[in-house]
């Protein structure tokens, strides 16, 4: 929650896009996980018939057979890894909707939410409250239950069918129907969203947040970061003393605290510069941010998205 490093809002958002995609993936998997098919493994120990059971699953659309009658029988893993997909859905919606609240509010201005996704206060009327990331928020911790019902229920269970696993369908479309409808809502909340940039870039601009790239641009004239850390440090207290930031001080001011500082310094630690220079892959680089969206779509369109 401090002032740290600047960052562009691509970056932040493309954070969030690589959760999302491990959402997917989890989703793959828990389909793989369920494509084997039961028909054949009987009550627990199969059948005396002769039944071609891989003709059935091909004709079925399943891609194979379960190996082990009793485990056939018994399995609701499939299951649990979907819920778990679920699980790990919501809390990526949630931690993007506290952070629509956070960012929605007065105290950070960096957001403003369309009227169709937030409500007044019955009493304060200044109040401009975010009630839909707020409840999918919420409706976190009912997908988690979920799991941890069907978790409960399978955990003492000897082989082969219970009648206990009956209570695996109500577990499962709730966290499904709970899961896809928060999607569908947060996608239009979001959509509909306004960011307000300039607060955004003023904020970045103020609390040192190029701090850092100071003592960088010390290491880089051959001071070692420890001594270049304490420099940084030292220059902060001094600027928060004087009220000002620290490319606000004339160049003999820094040079009283590194004899290393040039004028090349207000260069290297302006926003932009903070930014272009972290140019590794992942980075916030606005080239590495495009780079990223480019991979993104890629991938979506080989998902047929």
């Amino acid at each position: 929650m401090q002032r740290a490093q600047p960052v562009t809002l691509g970056h932040h958002l493309m954070a969030y896009f690589e959760m999302f995609r491990r959402d997917m993936i989890r989703v793959q998997n828990a389909k793989k996980a369920a494509d084997s098919c039961p028909l054949g493994c009987g009550a627990l120990a199969g059948t005396t018939y002769p039944l071609d059971r891989e003709f059935t699953a091909a004709e079925l659309g399943f891609d194979r057979v379960y190996q082990n009658s009793l485990d056939g029988v018994s399995d609701r893993d499939f299951l649990l890894d979907y819920l778990s997909a679920a699980s790990v859905g919501m809390m990526h919606l949630s931690r993007f909707c506290e952070e629509l609240v956070l960012w929605s509010s007065l105290e950070f201005g960096f957001l403003t939410l369309d009227d169709g996704f937030a409500t007044g206060s019955s009493m304060m009327p200044q109040k401009k409250n975010p009630d839909v990331a707020e409840l999918i928020r919420g409706k976190t911790g009912r997908v988690y239950g979920d799991l941890t019902a069907l978790l409960t229920v399978m955990k003492g269970l000897p082989l082969a069918y219970n009648k206990d696993m009956q209570e695996d369908k109500e577990n499962y479309f709730d966290a499904r129907d709970t899961w896809l409808k928060c999607l569908h809502v947060f996608t239009e909340m979001l959509r509909t969203a306004s960011f307000r940039l300039k607060n955004m870039h003023d904020s970045a601009n103020a609390g040192f947040a190029n701090a850092t790239d100071c003592a960088d641009y010390l290491v880089k004239r051959g001071v070692p970061f420890r001594d270049a850390h304490a420099v940084a440090g030292r220059l902060v207290a001094h600027c928060l003393d004087k009220g000002c930031a620290l490319d606000d001080l004339p160049l003999d001011e820094l040079r009283a605290f590194s004899p290393a500082f040039d004028g090349d310094v207000y260069e290297a630690i302006s926003l932009g510069s903070c930014v272009a220079a972290r140019n590794l892959t992942g980075g916030p680089a606005p080239e590495r941010v495009l780079a990223a969206v480019r991979a993104g779509r890629e991938w979506l369109k080989a998902q047929n998205i």
